[in-house]
């Protein structure tokens, strides 16, 4: 039966958004979707095991031995660019478009690359990672955004666990190109027998960057074919465009003439006559949600950041060799790729939240596994692998919850705002935390480091529920 409601209103435009049971878009797009995604973790990588040839090139006196001393500024500063691009830049993505701001995030991540491959000193090396994490943090912010409006709603965790999974792409391209570049051979499994560090090539870790670099330019390129979201324009009052990128995605899907019923008419659209932050904090509801899931970041984060930004460097301050602990590092990232298939696989079995309970445990047995195996490397790469995994297999379901617990009027500012600010516990965690690791002796420091993962999930646990629920009904 009819009801009134134009196919082509707001309401009608929701509403014809949740007849789309699959992926409606060209294909090719989730691949460029894809691509931005390995860019960006590439880059939140890189640093891992090319820090060590980085600290010793342009640090006076610094050594493979103390460069976990060193690491700490230099990704601050990059978390400080990210906090400083979700908050200042994504909430831009909620005023101009989803699109628009995902050409200008990848450019700015390009630029830092490109400024930090240049670096001459440690402030100059330490300023262009800032530059990165400006563009890194606002590009997240955008694409788990664009995601959970154009995916389907019963497969909103899948497609965001989807796309992390050339998050562990860009993550092992990462890792294995800086354990190539930039450590010196050794017989495996010490080390790759090929790596090419040497002291006439000690610039391996540039060429890594200015492969960040290009990377980013592929990504803006290819983004240039990406429609708007729908819901944003529809938010917007800019129906028609809404309903033409609509029509098309239904035509792809072979759906029929959209008949309105008391399911259109139940869809609304509030106005965004506030900014962004006013709206969130404004609004009991929305304020509690964003100060839980900022401390869920806050604590996570610690963990997160710990281990995949200074794991190499905090175990060869622990005694590895950096050739030793760069490869287990390597190896230990094919776990965050298996994370993001079994996200894709399995992200829509459980609720949401209980997933980084599962995580957190998983994380600190891969700690312990490592800690207890020494160097017998073999059992190293397992509990790397484990940690990896652990650490991980919660973060893309999480991406997609994040993003549910905010309206489509402020959704990127409201992801931008708990996972930007997060990120201020990352900081903490490598500047002020893991210097103190390696005197804990790899076992309990590991452990400790994953503890605070397990902090954020009993927090979590306060939560909404929001699988398989329609976004409006979940954040009106």
């Amino acid at each position: 039966m009819g009801t009134g409601v134009p196919v082509s209103s707001a309401a009608g435009i929701l509403a014809r958004m949740e007849r789309l049971t699959k992926w409606a878009l060209p294909r090719r797009l989730f691949l460029v979707i894809g691509l931005g995604y390995l860019c960006t973790f590439y880059d939140i990588f890189d640093v891992n095991v090319s820090f060590v040839q980085t600290a010793t090139s342009i640090i006076p006196g610094a050594t493979p031995a103390d460069a976990s001393r060193y690491i700490g500024l230099p990704v601050f500063a990059n978390l400080l660019g990210y906090v400083v691009g979700t908050l200042v830049l994504s909430p831009l993505a909620d005023r101009v478009g989803r699109r628009r701001m995902l050409m200008t995030t990848m450019f700015i991540t390009g630029i830092g690359s490109l400024l930090t491959a240049l670096a001459m000193h440690d402030w100059w090396f330490i300023l262009a990672r800032g530059i990165t994490g400006v563009g890194v943090a606002a590009d997240l912010a955008v694409v788990n955004t664009y995601m959970s409006e154009v995916a389907p709603r019963t497969r909103r965790a899948k497609y965001t666990s989807g796309l992390f999974i050339f998050s562990g792409v860009g993550a092992l391209i990462g890792i294995w190109l800086g354990l190539w570049l930039t450590t010196p051979s050794a017989p495996f499994p010490e080390g790759l027998p090929f790596a090419l560090a040497t002291p006439s090539f000690h610039w391996g870790w540039r060429l890594m960057y200015y492969i960040g670099a290009v990377l980013a330019l592929i990504a803006i390129l290819l983004r240039l074919e990406l429609p708007e979201s729908p819901r944003w324009l529809a938010a917007k009052g800019r129906v028609e465009e809404a309903a033409a990128v609509v029509a098309a995605m239904e035509e792809r899907l072979g759906l029929g003439a959209f008949q309105p019923d008391g399911t259109a008419a139940s869809f609304s659209l509030v106005s965004d006559r506030r900014a962004p932050y006013g709206e969130l904090f404004g609004s009991p509801v929305y304020r509690k949600r964003v100060f839980l899931l900022f401390f869920v970041w806050l604590f996570s984060y610690v963990t997160v950041y710990g281990f995949s930004a200074g794991m190499t460097t905090l175990l060869v301050g622990a005694g590895y060799a950096p050739s030793e602990a760069g490869l287990i590092v390597a190896v230990g990232v094919f776990g965050m790729l298996l994370a993001g298939v079994v996200a894709y696989l399995a992200g829509e079995v459980m609720e949401r939240k209980t997933y980084l309970v599962v995580s957190a445990v998983l994380t600190i047995l891969g700690g312990l596994v490592v800690g207890l195996a020494g160097h017998h490397l073999w059992l190293s790469y397992l509990g790397a692998i484990l940690l990896f995994f652990g650490q991980n297999v919660w973060v893309p379901v999480f991406y997609a919850w994040t993003a549910e617990n905010f309206p489509s009027r402020a959704r990127t500012s409201g992801f931008a705002l708990v996972d930007g600010a997060g990120h201020i516990g990352a900081g903490v965690g490598l500047w002020a935390i893991a210097p103190f690791i390696p005197s804990l002796g790899v076992t309990a420091g590991f452990v400790a480091m994953s503890g605070f993962l397990l902090v954020a999930a009993f927090i979590a646990l306060g939560g909404i529920a929001s699988r398989g629920k329609i976004l409006e009904e979940i954040s009106p």
